[in-house]
């Protein structure tokens, strides 16, 4: 499903995108591979997480992210890969908890659209 994002939310996702650091899908598994230790955090909602999520990732809404995150990952260096739909929402997210203090935080380019558009496995439920 493609989403035709209006231009307002194209404005802010591109600002935060100045601020944070994205990897791409090869460059994130390289580094899993090499026994990088990297938690990916799905921020999409309770149905699209429901609907299919990539393996080995914690959910985490973008709606209760901020909220929760500091009981989720109390250690503000704690690695952390946010992965939304198509990258958009995670940037936003990853912002905001820069913003916070975390310091290893990136945002996967392309989300889960470009996962399962490269034939990479997810799981459901």
């Amino acid at each position: 499903m493609v989403h035709h994002h209006s231009p307002r939310f194209l404005a802010i996702a591109n600002d935060a995108r100045t601020r944070i650091r994205e990897v791409s899908i090869p460059e994130f598994r390289r580094r899993i591979a090499a026994g990088e230790r990297l938690t990916l955090v799905d921020v999409r909602e309770d149905h699209e997480w429901e609907a299919g999520h990539l393996p080995g990732a914690v959910h985490l809404a973008r709606g209760i992210l901020e909220r929760d995150v500091e009981r989720t990952f109390p250690d503000p260096a704690t690695p952390l890969v946010l992965q939304c739909g198509g990258g958009f929402r995670s940037a936003l997210a990853a912002d905001n908890l820069a913003r916070m203090g975390y310091t290893e935080v990136w945002s996967l380019a392309g989300g889960y659209r470009a996962w399962v558009e490269s034939g990479l496995p997810v799981e459901q439920g």
